[in-house]
Protein backbone atom coordinates (compact mmCIF):
# COMPACT_ATOMS: atom_id res chain seq x y z
CA UNK A 1 0.00 0.00 0.00
CA UNK A 2 1.36 3.49 -0.97
CA UNK A 3 0.16 5.59 1.89
CA UNK A 4 1.85 9.04 2.83
CA UNK A 5 3.45 9.07 6.38
CA UNK A 6 1.17 11.48 8.08
CA UNK A 7 -2.01 9.36 7.85
CA UNK A 8 -3.49 8.24 10.71
CA UNK A 9 -4.63 4.55 10.74
CA UNK A 10 -7.03 3.44 12.95
CA UNK A 11 -7.74 -0.23 13.84
CA UNK A 12 -11.49 -0.92 14.79
CA UNK A 13 -11.30 -3.45 16.88
CA UNK A 14 -14.70 -5.84 17.04
CA UNK A 15 -14.79 -8.04 14.29
CA UNK A 16 -16.41 -6.70 10.99
CA UNK A 17 -18.87 -8.18 8.35
CA UNK A 18 -16.16 -8.45 5.40
CA UNK A 19 -19.01 -8.39 2.90
CA UNK A 20 -19.59 -4.42 3.93
CA UNK A 21 -18.67 -2.34 0.84
CA UNK A 22 -16.98 1.18 0.77
CA UNK A 23 -20.24 2.96 1.62
CA UNK A 24 -21.24 0.57 4.96
CA UNK A 25 -17.70 0.91 6.18
CA UNK A 26 -17.93 4.57 6.01
CA UNK A 27 -21.27 4.47 7.83
CA UNK A 28 -19.79 2.25 10.29
CA UNK A 29 -16.99 4.88 10.77
CA UNK A 30 -19.27 7.77 10.86
CA UNK A 31 -21.81 5.92 12.88
CA UNK A 32 -19.51 4.25 15.68
CA UNK A 33 -16.17 5.60 15.78
CA UNK A 34 -18.04 9.23 15.27
CA UNK A 35 -15.09 10.05 12.69
CA UNK A 36 -15.02 11.36 9.05
CA UNK A 37 -14.52 8.89 6.83
CA UNK A 38 -13.23 11.45 4.44
CA UNK A 39 -10.78 12.97 6.72
CA UNK A 40 -8.10 10.97 4.84
CA UNK A 41 -6.76 8.21 7.86
CA UNK A 42 -6.84 4.69 6.71
CA UNK A 43 -9.31 2.66 9.01
CA UNK A 44 -8.75 -1.15 9.04
CA UNK A 45 -11.36 -3.64 9.88
CA UNK A 46 -10.61 -7.53 10.91
CA UNK A 47 -12.85 -10.54 10.38
CA UNK A 48 -13.81 -12.98 12.86
CA UNK A 49 -11.51 -15.41 12.17
CA UNK A 50 -8.36 -13.48 12.21
CA UNK A 51 -7.50 -14.45 7.94
CA UNK A 52 -8.73 -11.44 6.44
CA UNK A 53 -8.40 -7.73 7.07
CA UNK A 54 -10.29 -4.74 4.71
CA UNK A 55 -8.41 -1.27 4.85
CA UNK A 56 -10.37 2.09 3.78
CA UNK A 57 -8.75 5.08 2.67
CA UNK A 58 -9.60 8.36 1.55
CA UNK A 59 -8.23 10.65 -0.74
CA UNK A 60 -8.91 13.59 -2.97
CA UNK A 61 -12.56 12.49 -4.12
CA UNK A 62 -11.96 8.90 -3.86
CA UNK A 63 -12.06 5.78 -1.61
CA UNK A 64 -9.66 2.90 -1.54
CA UNK A 65 -10.49 0.09 -0.57
CA UNK A 66 -8.30 -3.36 0.36
CA UNK A 67 -8.72 -6.79 1.16
CA UNK A 68 -6.26 -8.84 2.31
CA UNK A 69 -6.99 -12.95 3.28
CA UNK A 70 -4.85 -15.03 4.38
CA UNK A 71 -4.86 -18.78 2.94
CA UNK A 72 -3.05 -19.89 5.92
CA UNK A 73 -2.71 -18.44 9.34
CA UNK A 74 -4.24 -15.80 10.90
CA UNK A 75 -3.48 -12.20 12.02
CA UNK A 76 -2.58 -11.34 15.32
CA UNK A 77 -4.85 -8.63 16.91
CA UNK A 78 -5.14 -6.70 20.24
CA UNK A 79 -7.28 -9.09 22.87
CA UNK A 80 -9.80 -6.13 23.18
CA UNK A 81 -12.91 -6.46 20.65
CA UNK A 82 -14.46 -2.50 21.51
CA UNK A 83 -13.17 0.82 19.78
CA UNK A 84 -10.40 1.65 18.07
CA UNK A 85 -6.98 1.65 18.41
CA UNK A 86 -4.49 4.09 16.35
CA UNK A 87 -1.37 2.55 14.68
CA UNK A 88 2.13 3.42 13.83
CA UNK A 89 3.20 2.88 9.79
CA UNK A 90 5.70 0.23 11.05
CA UNK A 91 2.84 -1.10 13.32
CA UNK A 92 0.58 -1.03 9.89
CA UNK A 93 3.88 -2.76 7.97
CA UNK A 94 4.25 -5.57 10.07
CA UNK A 95 1.06 -6.69 10.41
CA UNK A 96 0.52 -6.88 6.60
CA UNK A 97 3.84 -8.55 5.96
CA UNK A 98 4.03 -12.40 5.29
CA UNK A 99 7.20 -13.20 7.19
CA UNK A 100 5.67 -12.78 10.59
CA UNK A 101 3.93 -16.15 10.22
CA UNK A 102 7.63 -18.05 9.96
CA UNK A 103 9.98 -18.37 12.77
CA UNK A 104 12.89 -19.47 13.79
CA UNK A 105 13.04 -22.83 14.59
CA UNK A 106 15.30 -24.99 17.04
CA UNK A 107 16.61 -26.91 14.38
CA UNK A 108 18.19 -25.28 11.72
CA UNK A 109 16.17 -23.36 8.65
CA UNK A 110 12.80 -21.99 9.36
CA UNK A 111 9.29 -23.57 10.05
CA UNK A 112 5.68 -22.40 9.51
CA UNK A 113 4.31 -20.73 12.69
CA UNK A 114 0.44 -21.23 11.73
Amino acid sequence: MLIPDDVKIYLYLPPTDMRKSIDTLGVLISDTLKMNPTDGHLFLFRSRDKNKLKALYYELNSFTLWYRRLEKGRFIFPKREEGQIEMSQDHLKWLLSSDKYIRLSTDSGYEKFY
